[in-house]
């Protein structure tokens, strides 16, 4: 680690045993650092501005109730991600909005991808990836946008890492497919 990155999490960590403590200013400045990184997570998971909003103000009253249970087993950011994750899903059963199925892709689709090159792209892809089949969305947005592994998208959604993998795959298809790029281009996830 690079010396600037120890020392802001010296730092973080001496915020959270304050919040822990009961210190709200601390807590508020923890929820500064990492508020940005969940909303955006809860707003690409969701793809409505007011649930992500709602899931983001949830995820940080259950982080506040329960900083107790945080050991430090994982960063900070991983934990939040794992509170807004089950926020998100948990709004979204309550909503009956979950209806999502899995579909089988071939090997041939496995390898068709998608690569944004400009602004405009980036646009065109953000509003496509809001469109992708919920379960698809969450398992790319954690995978490809947030760099967490089939594995640990898979334990954070509650799902087999095979499944997180098939998802995965089928929103890469689907990418590819709405935004018109051929399967040969590639997009590094």
């Amino acid at each position: 680690m690079v010396k600037a990155e120890l020392d802001l999490d010296r730092e973080e960590s001496a915020y959270l045993e304050r919040a822990r403590n009961g210190d709200t200013l601390a807590f508020e400045w923890l929820y500064r650092r990492h508020v940005g990184r969940v909303y955006a997570l809860c707003l690409r998971m969701t793809a409505e501005v007011t649930l992500a909003e709602e899931c983001t103000q949830r995820c940080f009253i259950r982080a506040w109730t329960r900083l107790g249970d945080f050991r430090g087993d994982s960063k900070l950011t991983t934990w939040l991600h794992s509170i807004a994750i089950n926020e998100v899903l948990g709004a979204r059963r309550a909503s009956g909005r979950d209806r999502a199925v899995l579909v089988s892709v071939s090997d041939e689709e496995r390898d068709s991808a998608i690569v944004a090159n400009d602004a405009g792209d980036e646009m065109d892809l953000e509003r496509t990836i809001a469109k992708l089949p919920e379960r698809a969305r969450h398992v790319f947005v954690l995978i490809a946008i947030h760099g967490y592994t089939h594995d640990e998208a898979g334990a954070l959604l509650g799902v087999a890492e095979g499944t997180c993998k098939a998802q995965y795959h089928r929103a890469r298809r689907l990418l590819a497919e709405r935004l018109g790029h051929s399967a040969g281009e590639s997009m590094h996830a």
